[in-house]
């Protein structure tokens, strides 16, 4: 595919790109090349994930003051577990000064024997603060589980929650990750029979190696389809032969929500730039499609 792909408005297909804070100097020298190389896709905006419990704020906002440094919108994650609304208050003037234009609003990950205080229970919550505090000043993107929170008790449940946290005053969402798309379709469909015409902008996650995504899947929820487990696990430790696939997998799901009309796309890279560049390159994405 040699044309660039479109949206149903007629304008390029926008996408966004996922990093997390470096630990370490020579991770955050790494970083900064797999953004460099990564900006040839011209994304709308880079987001920048925040740790349990806001254990890597710090990290972040000064991953979201590089980014903004070199030119490109950057997103904070901004979680709110344990926070007071002074705390909170003080983080959003800190990234209005650094010029932060939109945020991802997000409950945060429970401490282990959650029992702890704090001003906000739901990260619709913090959507209607941010709101009341600061007015239009930020974008503000929620998360959106299309195969149900790990934590929800029913699908009726969660969509309410997503339902009361966009009429809260949220703009849009980026969904957790997943590789059946009837899912994410069918998500957008009972959201828009509720009355919600916020975008809905699917999570994309490259397939980088079988142990990896198969744990990380298991922990947050996402469903790896059984097809697919069995033929990660056929590949054993063939590494080259497990990105090859991946990258076909990924591609295909790519161009089936391109095909149905999706807002645009949302990369986790993972803070590697190859995966996401040849995914785009084979979908005609960016200006070198």
């Amino acid at each position: 595919m040699n044309h660039t792909q479109h949206n149903k408005h007629g304008s390029p297909l926008p996408v966004s790109l996922e990093f997390f804070p470096p630990k370490t100097e020579a991770g955050a020298a790494k970083l900064k090349g797999v953004r460099q190389a990564l900006y040839a896709l011209q994304p709308e905006f880079c987001s920048v994930t925040y740790g349990a419990g806001g254990s890597t704020q710090a990290g972040t906002f000064a991953t979201v003051a590089e980014i903004q440094a070199e030119g490109i919108p950057a997103a904070s994650h901004f979680s709110c577990i344990g926070a007071t609304r002074e705390k909170v208050r003080a983080e959003l003037q800190q990234l209005r000064g650094m010029g932060v234009k939109r945020l991802v609003a997000l409950r945060g990950d429970l401490p282990s024997g959650y029992g702890m205080g704090g001003d906000f229970h739901y990260a619709s919550d913090l959507v209607a603060f941010i709101r009341a505090e600061t007015g239009d000043a930020f974008h503000i993107e929620v998360a959106a589980y299309p195969e149900m929170h790990p934590q929800a008790h029913s699908p009726e449940q969660d969509l309410q929650a997503f339902a009361t946290k966009v009429r809260a005053g949220a703009n849009s969402a980026i969904t957790q990750y997943f590789f059946n798309a009837d899912a994410y379709f069918r998500f957008v469909d009972e959201v828009r029979a509720m009355g919600i015409e916020a975008p809905i902008v699917p999570g994309i996650m490259p397939i980088l190696g079988a142990s990896q995504l198969l744990r990380f899947s298991d922990a947050c929820g996402a469903e790896v389809p059984r097809w697919l487990r069995l033929r990660l696990r056929g590949y054993g430790d063939d590494v080259e032969s497990i990105r090859a696939f991946g990258l076909d997998v990924v591609t295909a799901l790519c161009e089936r929500l391109i095909a149905q009309g999706v807002p645009s796309l949302h990369f986790y890279t993972m803070n590697q730039s190859e995966p996401v560049r040849e995914i785009a390159r084979r979908l005609g994405l960016g200006p070198h499609g």
